[in-house]
């Protein structure tokens, strides 16, 4: 879909009735916050409106998030009955999320990260914490190790749960930080080579698995790795 001005272009992945699926440019919201700035959910609400000349409010519902800073694939409803059969399978753990991030030092070939992990919503900070902090909740993943050089590795990391930072707090807290985190690495570099990369979910009325990809953009560090 194509914006003018200050809003970047949105990738179309995928597109029918009930489903949207756009890859999300880095640096871009989500969702409106209290900086006014251009966010995901409104521009493919414009789009909507404009390519189907629908009159008022649309309705589009925001599945799941993506942090500002990171890229990739994001899947939206542009029906209710899609938004909530598609919410019950994240609630399910059926819907499968995997990303690639490019973290500092050399990661195992393989591992599953359990933790519990506390936001704190003044800070917008989330910590690794015990299991009987108040308000801990579990978080797990898995990954594996796809190349490494330069002290660099490149990690395929999948979701098994969805909590806020999740994947940054866990990695950082292996001694694994994510190349050019601001906010729980060392920030030393432009931007955070995070990237949502694949999801795939059930379509909510055809009962079939769809797969959604998007390609992490040909910027450094990702070109180190041919990406």
């Amino acid at each position: 879909m194509k914006s003018t001005g200050t809003v970047p272009d949105i990738e179309i992945i995928y597109e029918d009735n009930h489903l949207l699926a756009v890859s999300k440019p880095k640096g871009l919201l989500s969702q409106e916050d209290y900086t006014g700035n251009p966010d995901l959910l409104t521009i493919c609400k414009e789009y909507l409106k404009r390519e189907y000349n629908k009159p008022g409010n649309v309705f589009l519902g925001l599945l799941h998030r993506l942090d500002r800073p990171v890229s990739g694939v994001m899947l939206l409803a542009k029906t209710s009955k899609a938004a909530s059969r598609i919410s019950e399978q994240i609630r399910q753990r059926r819907l499968k999320k995997t990303y690639l991030a490019v973290v500092e030092g050399e990661a195992p070939e393989n591992g599953l990260l359990t933790h519990y992990l506390k936001k704190q919503k003044d800070t917008n900070i989330t910590r690794v914490v015990s299991r009987q902090s108040k308000r801990a909740k579990l978080a797990e993943l898995m990954f594996d190790r796809i190349n490494h050089k330069d002290g660099l590795s490149l990690l395929k990391i999948t979701l098994i749960t969805g909590r806020p930072h999740q994947i940054r707090v866990q990695l950082a807290h292996e001694g694994l930080p994510i190349r050019g985190d601001k906010k729980y690495g060392t920030g030393k570099h432009q931007e955070i080579a995070l990237h949502a990369c694949e999801l795939i979910v059930e379509h909510p009325t055809l009962k079939k698995e769809l797969k959604f990809q998007s390609n992490p953009p040909k910027v450094i560090p990702w070109i180190y790795f041919d990406l």
